[in-house]
């Protein structure tokens, strides 16, 4: 795989049981690249490790003398510098792909997986872990893919240099070979403690960055209530506990790196030593001294990769971890669809609540419990409920559909629509069927003022089509992001249209307008509106009534507006009293008709 090739035809299926799975499924995807990056790894390393018998054996040369010795030693000198450079060119080169590499098929399953569950996924995981996610811990799990190999071309050098050393001269060779395992695993026991706090950093950290992610999201709302400082210093905080457990982690890795640095240092001095005292013992040359002393001073360089590697799975464990867990969550359908892909049509039932909404018509939905709105709307887009069941569309479970399919007969659009940031051409360029032009839906969901808006605060786009929207709309109110929100729902025409609070952020005058377009531009199609507007609610073909999780009454706004309590409770927005008080009032008007009758 090259850099050029991305993204990938098909990231593949992760194994997401857990953090070093996936790792090892990361690695497995790029066994190619890896084995490019060991064998530039082993050219590298295996030419930095045969310095220094170039140089003791020029060394050696010159003291006996040796001319030809000498032009060899040079010989394979440059053999060996040529060899350095191209494995170390070639070798960052083939690793930063790997890194990218992985980091990029690690971003295309948060996409996909993303895109899969929808508005389901901020409801299971936090944003800012989402967006932790797929920024700082894609970054550190392409490290640890990157440096695996690296490692593992260290690994291999150290060993063949070690039983080279072995070969070459036995005595300094046996304390190289006992010396150098030694120096590898001495840092073995502070690594559990180090990944602790490495885990706990991270922890912190994402902490941070969902607080800091939902105070941005809710930064509008924040100045409006003078709230704005309660959550700065609360991000303050964390922030300071982030610094803190990132100390804590430092400390323990600069011990790590001290203690690297301490054992081969106490090594060389023994070699030195040990080695001085053989050379006046005439039971190894100058050349051969040089040799050894040489070959392990070049040997801390592939050495330090043993800390590098653990240091890159301490913290890309917890990185591969969160991925996992975002990665293994599921659509709570049979996403692969277990029926024809065809198309249904016919009514819309929720078996949970018994709420039926005829084809081809207007069904608005009152529910005095938002949350429980939310729920319903989410069945009603194809989200079984936690009993296990699914709205049906025209008889067939919605569950049993394929995730296109389904995904095309219903389209929810829930209280809180994100609008991405880009022209409003791009915004409206979305999946329609095509029967419904951009300027009839915005025009129905009365957005003629927005896009005067969006006109005016740009400074070069004379077409409000290329006017830009900025990111999540931050810079237009409530009500207008509500608009195009809901205009960009109207063009893409699905079977069935479900509306959740359409119109919660806007004036009753622009209100009884939208309700309208809406009611003209779905004439034929079926809508679902879940809202207590009386606006919306007066056109409605078909209004009802959900009370504790079932229906409780059907019919249209006026009539249950003077025969239903619970509903001009919940629509008039009744108190107690005044409900009870409406009741007996209610009950004494039945009374008066029945003596009239008399």
């Amino acid at each position: 795989m090259q850099i050029q090739d991305l993204p990938y035809p098909d990231p593949g299926v992760p194994d997401a049981r857990s953090g070093p799975r996936f790792l090892w499924w990361l690695f497995r995807n790029q066994l190619g690249g890896q084995l490019k990056s060991l064998a530039w790894g082993l050219l590298h390393f295996m030419s930095v490790a045969a310095l220094p018998f170039c140089v003791g054996l020029a060394i050696q040369a010159v003291v006996d003398r040796s001319g030809a010795r000498l032009a060899l030693a040079g010989g394979l000198l440059a053999l060996v510098c040529v060899g350095n450079a191209l494995g170390d060119t070639f070798l960052h080169r083939s690793a930063v792909t790997n890194w990218i590499a992985a980091a990029a098929r690690v971003q295309q399953l948060l996409a996909h997986k993303t895109a899969q569950l929808g508005s389901a996924l901020t409801r299971r995981v936090a944003a800012g872990e989402v967006v932790a996610v797929s920024t700082g811990d894609v970054e550190k799990i392409g490290w640890f893919v990157e440096a695996w190999s690296r490692f593992t071309a260290a690994a291999v050098t150290i060993v063949l240099v070690c039983v080279g050393l072995v070969v070459y001269e036995p005595a300094l060779g046996a304390v190289v070979a006992v010396g150098l395992p030694v120096l590898a695993l001495a840092v073995l026991p502070l690594l559990p403690r180090a990944t602790r706090r490495a885990d706990f950093q991270r922890e912190k950290a994402g902490r941070a960055t969902e607080l800091a992610s939902d105070t941005v999201a809710g930064l509008r709302v924040l100045r409006g209530i003078g709230g704005e400082e309660l959550f700065l210093d609360r991000y303050r905080r964390a922030s300071q506990e982030v610094r803190h457990a990132a100390v804590r982690s430092a400390r323990m890795w600069s011990l790590i790196s001290a203690i690297q640095v301490l054992l081969p240092g106490l090594l060389l001095i023994a070699v030195v030593w040990y080695g001085v005292h053989l050379a006046r013992q005439d039971r190894i040359g100058v050349g051969e001294l040089v040799t050894v002393y040489s070959s392990v001073m070049v040997l801390t360089y592939p050495l330090r990769h043993f800390e590098e590697i653990a240091m890159a799975y301490s913290f890309s464990r917890p990185s591969a971890q969160r991925a996992a867990r975002v990665l293994s969550l599921e659509r709570a359908t049979d996403t692969g669809g277990s029926r024809a892909a065809d198309l249904p049509s016919g009514d819309l039932y929720d078996p949970a609540t018994g709420l039926l909404a005829p084809a081809g018509r207007l069904t608005a939905v009152v529910c005095g419990d938002p949350d429980a709105a939310g729920r319903l709307a989410e069945r009603l887009g194809g989200h079984p409920s936690e009993a296990g069941t699914s709205a049906l569309l025209g008889g067939v479970p919605l569950d049993e559909l394929p995730l296109d399919t389904a995904r095309t007969a219903v389209l929810v659009q829930d209280k809180d629509p994100v609008l991405l940031s880009g022209s409003l051409r791009e915004l409206l360029d979305v999946p329609a069927s095509g029967d419904v032009r951009a300027e009839e839906a915005l025009e129905a969901a009365q957005c003629g003022d927005v896009l005067a808006a969006l006109v005016q605060g740009s400074l070069d786009a004379e077409d409000p089509m290329e006017a830009r929207i900025t990111e999540r709309g931050r810079s237009l109110s409530g009500g207008q992001r509500q608009r195009l929100a809901l205009a960009r729902s109207l063009i893409t025409d699905p079977e069935v249209l479900v509306l959740d609070e359409p119109t919660s952020a806007v004036d009753s005058h622009t209100e009884a307008r939208i309700a309208e377009g809406v009611r003209d531009l779905r004439e034929g199609r079926t809508t679902v509106v879940f809202t207590s507007s009386p606006l919306l609610l007066d056109r409605a073909d078909r209004v009802v009534l959900v009370h504790e999780g079932e229906v409780s009454a059907v019919g249209v706004h006026r009539e249950l507006v003077h025969e239903e309590p619970r509903y001009r409770a919940v629509v008039t927005r009744e108190t107690e009293e005044e409900a009870a008080l409406s009741g007996v009032l209610d009950e004494l008007h039945e009374l008066e008709e029945i003596e009239e009758t008399a």
